[in-house]
């Protein structure tokens, strides 16, 4: 995921973020629970997945059905998407109410004087919150490296048409289609093809190791391809540069972030996913 958001951008000087399909994981997770398929299995699966995404990105035909729709419904699909965590957001003060309204106060004032870091200096008064109150669970974070793990494929009839097909259409439809309407909407013109057929490629060379579905990113690249990223929108590129920057080190050190995640409340987890997403929420119903 790094490396297929920092190279592009910095080749094309462009923004371009690329992610792993979330309703792809759930497609899996629900696979995982019926407990039919072994990791082997899986592994084939996500082969099959990669050679028809690469398929996809080598003929252009995505590319050019995307072509076809209006802005209006690009940008009216990318406002849908994101519209969910945005309410989310507000939703949490449900279950934590002191910190979202912590949260929600230091946004709205750092919007005010330090607009570009509204989002970091939110997430720091949050985690200062939860510390202060005890709710981070520390001892969930351990210090060490990933080690990745080789899986020998194996192909079966069943995990083609329970696994890699679902896979494969989730991708495209719930991530590829919104992350061109991000595109699209924020007004780059991007070689979405060419993407695509990395991202193919990629999962390929990685699906021994784990990598299910990578795909064109429509919730971070909202972030990164937004005002909120750059005025100008010719340097929003260093968003994405930094951005799959961090992804490298996030993968490096992946037990640590897991730790993290399962440190913070689900709260401010939610919350701060949602405040992020406000502006570009709210551009995306504007047109």
């Amino acid at each position: 995921m790094g490396l297929c958001s920092l190279v592009p951008s910095l080749w094309l000087r462009k923004p371009v973020m690329v992610a792993w399909s979330t309703p792809g994981a759930a497609v899996l997770a629900t696979a995982g629970l019926a407990g039919s398929f072994t990791m082997a299995d899986a592994v084939g699966a996500f082969l099959v997945c990669a050679a028809l995404i690469t398929l996809v990105g080598v003929t252009g035909w995505f590319e050019r059905a995307m072509d076809r729709i209006p802005m209006e419904i690009a940008t009216a699909l990318l406002a849908g998407v994101l519209a969910r965590f945005g309410l989310d957001a507000f939703a949490a003060a449900q279950t934590a109410l002191p910190l979202v309204l912590v949260m929600l106060a230091t946004y709205l004032l750092s919007r005010r004087l330090w607009p570009r870091y509204a989002v970091v200096l939110t997430l720091l008064a949050a985690i200062a919150w939860a510390s202060f109150s005890g709710q981070m669970a520390w001892s969930a974070v351990t210090l060490e490296l990933a080690r990745p793990e080789f899986t020998a494929p194996r192909f079966s009839w069943s995990a083609l048409v329970s696994l890699a097909l679902p896979l494969f259409v989730v991708t495209m439809a719930s991530q590829n289609l919104p992350g061109v309407a991000v595109i699209r909407a924020t007004g780059y013109h991007l070689p979405v093809s060419g993407i695509l057929t990395l991202t193919g490629v990629a999962t390929l060379l990685l699906a021994p190791f784990g990598a299910f579905a990578l795909n064109l990113s429509a919730i971070t690249a909202a972030i990164c391809m937004g005002p909120e990223a750059h005025p100008d929108p010719q340097r929003r590129y260093t968003a994405a540069v930094s951005c799959g920057a961090l992804y490298v080190v996030i993968g490096l050190f992946g037990a640590v972030i897991t730790g993290l995640l399962t440190a913070f409340p689900k709260e401010l987890v939610v919350a701060i996913a949602g405040l992020a997403l406000l502006g570009t929420i709210g551009s995306g119903l504007a047109a």
